[in-house]
């Protein structure tokens, strides 16, 4: 494509917005029925993890693992895809950023982290599978810096700056996706750290660098834990004790900071957190109490996201002082129907992140720029809901639409106790006290009804279910999608997770963005997260519908209720 054309593109979409964005339309066709209207994707074939996230002289970068040969996964096709964006809502697809073409990457330039140093001058580092099939380090800068849209990236001639060989004693295939990298405050070196495994425990490995060329294994691992297998797509950043606002990665020491490690665990393709001390004298993460369970029980150890959200990346944007986290959202439906689609894959909303004031947990919500694309308005208020009933809501185009709804609770006193024989695993309480269950005696389940068919043959639900524990009341959220569609050839799930909150003195409200083929939830004003991928048959564009229910035997409140249309975003379209 030539440069002045996509100069003029680009400025004609910087100027434009979202003001010009065009009005969608209703297609039957398994291309475009499935196909999100907000969420970010490339124009076709497969596309997996977040790559090296930033923002760079006024402009969003987002790179990706693209296979730009098909909507599969292919273990030698894959480069890094590259889209910019004034806003992260509306994006424009730029070239390639990295292909394979070296010894060191032959076989796909693989995930990685772009890192800025001093002056703004971007770095890439990401993992390459060299010709012996073993992973290797690399690093790629702009040919151009001083090009807003950083279009054309070159490999260092010293690559593979870190790679596997018998002194380091790494396995050769478990050794990838470097975090981006930071400076420690006291000897000025380059930090960074690289997914790996030693039998079933898993690692992160930590390099420095005085020049971000020359990378030197540091003797301990930077954390460890036992019966988790390989971590691949690490991510470590610092987060305010008080305060949404975010810090750059290389504030890593000081006086109401805290640090989190993620990693994302292949053998269950699940994204866990910790919160910690960084120790910056031995170069270590050590979990503050109750993120040290890892090695004990996996369940009970916190997650972005309880549903389908993988390979996350965070980013620093400094314009805007926040930490912006990514996530990978693959289909849930067969692979013969992927390529009919001729697309798989595509990103969650941008969540900003912060840590919540008890120290405990992070907090997750869409970044405010999605807003932008809310239109038709409806809301209702302090409308009690009867147990057993339901609320259909107007006035929205349910199969693309952004809803909040609280409710007040009552009568806690005659919520179900929570036997403590149960298996006290959520999905599996969410599975036994589903949406469909009703007239058990409780405060629950209560939520939204989403994409649902006209005769109700199809339809997914986001739920709140009220139990008496020991000593406090226990808030289950799940999202159950057993119903969502007549095909099932689809994987047809139900999730769950516990939310810390007190509904007696807090609101349970959830906040739902549904996008066809994607519904992503956020309970207790995103101290929970379940991310859903759905297909319905029936319940699909204009003849999908939207409800609240109430199918325990208490009665609840709708407190407050606010659902918008949203109009389609500008991402990555073909011209």
């Amino acid at each position: 494509m030539g440069t002045y054309w996509l100069l003029a593109m680009f400025s004609f979409f910087l100027f434009y917005g979202v003001a010009h964005i065009e009005a969608f339309h209703q297609t039957h066709s398994l291309n475009q029925t499935y196909k999100p209207s907000f969420h970010f994707q490339p124009h076709k074939n497969w596309m997996n993890d977040p790559n090296g996230p930033m923002r760079y002289k006024g402009l969003y970068h987002m790179f990706y693992q693209h296979n730009p040969k098909g909507a599969i996964w292919s273990n030698n096709s894959i480069v890094w895809g590259h889209s910019i964006s004034k806003d992260l809502v509306n994006w424009l697809s730029l070239q390639h950023a990295l292909i394979p073409s070296e010894s060191y990457d032959i076989n796909g330039c693989w995930s990685g982290s772009s890192t800025l140093l001093p002056n703004d001058k971007p770095k890439i580092l990401y993992t390459g599978i060299d010709i012996n099939q073993h992973q290797t380090q690399n690093l790629a800068i702009p040919k151009n810096v001083s090009d807003p849209l950083l279009r054309e990236w070159i490999k260092s001639p010293n690559n593979p700056l870190m790679e596997p060989n018998n002194v380091n004693k790494i396995n050769a295939t478990s050794f990838r996706d470097p975090t981006t990298a930071w400076i420690g405050h006291h000897d000025g070196f380059w930090r960074v750290l690289i997914g790996s495994q030693k039998k079933d425990k898993g690692i992160l490995i930590l390099f420095k660098s005085k020049d971000f060329f020359n990378w030197i294994q540091d003797k301990n691992p930077f954390y460890s834990a036992k019966n988790t297998g390989m971590w691949e797509c690490p991510d470590f950043f610092p987060v305010l004790i008080n305060g949404s606002i975010g810090l750059d990665i290389s504030i890593n020491n000081g006086y109401g900071i805290r640090h989190v490690v993620k990693v994302s665990l292949i053998d269950v393709s699940h994204d866990y957190y910790f919160i910690g001390t960084y120790d910056t004298i031995k170069d270590v993460f050590v979990p503050d109490k109750g993120f040290d369970k890892i090695n004990n029980e996996l369940s009970l150890v916190l997650r972005y996201d309880y549903g389908k959200f993988y390979a996350s990346k965070t980013f620093y944007d400094g314009e805007k002082k926040r930490r912006v986290l990514w996530g990978w959202i693959n289909e849930s439906s067969i692979q013969e129907d992927d390529v009919k689609k001729g697309w798989s894959g595509i990103q969650a909303i941008p969540r900003t992140l912060w840590l919540h004031k008890s120290g405990k947990q992070l907090i997750q919500w869409p970044i405010v720029e999605i807003e932008k694309l809310r239109s038709n308005h409806v809301n209702l208020h302090s409308k009690v809901l009867k147990g057993g009933k339901m609320l259909e809501i107007f006035g929205v185009t349910a199969a693309q639409a952004d809803v909040e709804i609280s409710f007040e609770v009552k009568e806690l006193e005659k919520a179900q106790v929570l036997d403590p024989s149960w298996k006290l695993d959520p999905q599996h309480l969410c599975k036994e006290n589903g949406s469909k269950v009703k007239g058990v005696v409780g405060l629950g389940p209560f939520g939204l009804l989403v994409l649902a068919s006209k005769d109700m043959k199809e339809y997914t639900t986001i739920f709140f279910k009220v139990f008496r524990g020991n000593k406090k009341h226990v808030v289950l959220m799940c999202c159950d999608t057993r119903r969502s569609s007549l095909n099932h050839n689809n994987d047809l799930a139900n999730y769950g997770a516990f939310v810390d909150v007190d509904p007696i003195n807090e609101e349970l409200s959830i906040r739902s963005l549904i996008d066809h083929s994607v519904v992503e939830s956020f309970g207790a004003q995103g101290k929970a997260c379940i991310t859903t991928r759905v297909y319905p048959t029936l319940a699909i564009n204009d003849k999908a519908h939207l409800h609240v229910f109430n199918n325990g035997t208490i009665d609840v409140k709708i407190k407050k209720l606010n659902a918008w249309s949203m109009k389609k975003a500008k991402i990555n379209e073909m011209h």
